[in-house]
């Protein structure tokens, strides 16, 4: 193979490199960012979830301009629930299983109506709904409840039987709900008063897990360090063994020195004979 052609070669190599570098450099990317928002969101838990209610209010006055920072904030609110527009989230994963969460408007005090996440209940012998749910308190009432931000609808368009919604999409409840509905957030219950007799299951304080996503980006920078690194072991490789084609001696030449070294030679005698009569021919054709 020729100079030329090896290094036509090498430089695909390197291309392909940095093809391959660039490829993991955005996919570190993705991770580091990965990995801030899900600092962000545990720094959110560790400062708002156990910080004291305050009345709603203080943090939202109107139907909407939730702030995200807000999230998990405990909030106190005073009114009483819709009874009759309750609706359940179904697939929840709570319980080893996919249960559902009882979602209930509570109308304030100031005519505004929030959305109550009342907790959830275990999936019944039907497949499409419970066996029972929990009853919302009637009249009067003091909840204390976390602000969560509204749900994405389901990227799939998933549907939900009547009564029931695929996510917490606050905007499709309030539009359904009408009046003065807060449209981009709802309410976690953490507490009743006064208490009912019974309730659905509490949802669980939300893990501080920081993930893998650090791990995974420094790994992807590794990955493209590892591509030169291999490119550049292919290339010398190939270098090392076209220098050991170059000092290997010709076949062509060896068998050459090996015809010469089989070929017979003349006796010393005849070889002398052949000098004696060289010498006689001379001195003929000098008379």
């Amino acid at each position: 193979m020729t100079r030329a052609s090896r290094v036509r070669r090498w430089s695909g190599y390197v291309v392909f490199a940095i093809l391959f570098a660039i490829a993991c450099a955005f996919l570190s990317n993705w991770q580091f960012a990965r990995n801030e928002q899900r600092t962000h969101a545990n720094g959110l838990i560790a400062n708002n979830y156990h910080a004291p209610a305050v009345p709603l209010s203080e943090l939202l006055e109107g139907t909407s301009g939730f702030d995200a920072d807000d999230e998990w904030r405990p909030v106190e609110l005073s009114g009483e629930y819709l009874v009759d527009e309750q609706l359940l989230a179904r697939n929840r994963s709570h319980g080893n299983t996919n249960a559902y969460e009882s979602l209930v408007p509570f109308r304030l005090d100031d005519g505004r109506i929030i959305v109550v996440d009342r907790g959830w209940v275990e999936p019944g012998y039907e497949a499409d709904k419970p066996d029972a749910v929990p009853a919302a308190p009637e009249g009067e009432i003091t909840v204390v409840a976390r602000l969560r931000p509204s749900e994405p609808l389901p990227r799939s368009g998933r549907s939900a039987p009547e009564g029931q919604v695929p996510t917490i999409h606050v905007p499709t409840i309030a539009a359904s709900l009408g009046g003065e509905a807060i449209s981009d957030a709802y309410a976690l219950m953490d507490s009743e008063d006064p208490v009912p007799p019974e309730r659905p299951h509490a949802i669980d304080e939300p893990e501080q897990d920081p993930g893998p996503h650090l791990s995974y980006a420094v790994q992807w920078i590794l990955f493209a360090v590892m591509g030169f690194v291999f490119i550049g072991y292919m290339i010398r490789t190939e270098i090392r063994a076209a220098r050991e084609d170059d000092e290997e001696p010709d076949e062509d030449d060896d068998l050459d020195d090996l015809e010469e070294l089989q070929r017979p030679k003349k006796p010393r005698r005849a070889r002398r004979r052949d000098r004696d009569m060289e010498e006689e021919d001379a001195l003929l054709d000098a008379r």
